[in-house]
């Protein structure tokens, strides 16, 4: 049997939005601030002030999403920031190519080899990885309200009226089931095996060890994810889903919030993309304040 996240109802502006109106809306703001050549702090910082915002008003209790803004801060940090700031990789030339003063080197040495290099750490690439980190999280403040706050009896019908077709508005409805279903097997696992006296915490050993450990958990979560996904075929096939046009049980209606939220998307898009191609604002430097603290 297919779960959602732990979505419940809340009077909450957010909440009463078209579920169409909160994707759009997401979709402009990532294609907005994902355009190559914005790097403009004067650009960037306000749209994470929206997201936050937006993020706010959906009340959502800390202790329902601390988990994941575990996993996502582990992310942007030590991988996205941590890459951006040594390597200055994803970005524009001239994050390496800006005269900048060097704070700090990192030295990196092949093990068991004299082999190695000093990579500097510039005011430049300090700067490129804040940017970096404030461009994913101003996407992730809006994605991450989605299932919690979104009915997950309307994900299909959602994107079935945003346009797509009949099977990749089922497909998506199907995909923002799976992980919390996958998620709820694995617990479910794990207490099982606990039940009969397999030490999860006393993992000891190599890499290669500890997977091989893993196996009475993995096996069984893998073998009833592809059951359930049975399941969900034959269930289709029942329905002789795909054999025509079907109809969906609820009809979404926008309202004057979602026009003013839809404009708001619409206007965010269409100036980052007039600010860059039009003005030719938004390309990458580093402000005097910044440079000014590390001198």
């Amino acid at each position: 049997m297919l779960v959602a996240w732990k979505y419940r109802p809340r009077n909450t502006f957010i909440q009463r939005l078209d579920p169409r109106t909160r994707l759009i809306f997401l979709f402009c703001v990532i294609f907005g601030v994902s355009i190559p050549e914005i790097w403009d702090y004067r650009i960037v910082l306000p749209l994470f002030l929206v997201s936050l915002t937006l993020y706010l008003m959906a009340r959502i209790a800390w202790k329902d999403v601390k988990r994941v803004w575990t996993y996502i801060l582990i992310l942007v940090v030590f991988i996205v920031g941590l890459n951006a700031l040594l390597s200055a990789r994803g970005g524009p030339s001239s994050v390496t190519n800006i005269v900048s003063p060097v704070i700090f080197t990192v030295p990196l040495k092949i093990p068991f080899t004299q082999l190695g290099w000093d990579i500097p750490v510039t005011v430049s690439k300090i700067w490129f990885s804040f940017n970096q980190m404030f461009r994913m999280l101003t996407m992730t403040l809006l994605a991450i309200p989605i299932p919690y706050t979104i009915d997950p009896n309307i994900y299909g019908t959602a994107f079935r009226q945003m346009g797509a077709s009949d099977k990749v508005s089922f497909t998506m409805d199907l995909a923002f089931r799976f992980l919390p279903t996958f998620a709820r097997d694995f617990s479910i696992t794990m207490d099982a095996q606990r039940a009969r006296g397999y030490e999860l915490e006393s993992m000891e050993g190599g890499i290669f060890s500890r997977i091989r450990r893993l196996a009475p958990l993995i096996i069984p979560v893998v073998m009833q994810s592809t059951v359930t996904g049975e399941e969900v075929i034959d269930a289709m096939d029942l329905r002789a889903f795909g054999t025509n046009r079907r109809t969906w049980l609820k009809d979404l209606k926008y309202a004057p919030r979602d026009y003013l939220i839809l404009g708001l998307g619409i206007f965010i898009f269409v100036g980052c993309c007039v600010l860059r191609w039009g003005f030719g604002v938004g390309g990458y430097f580093v402000p005097d304040f910044f440079t000014n603290l590390f001198l």
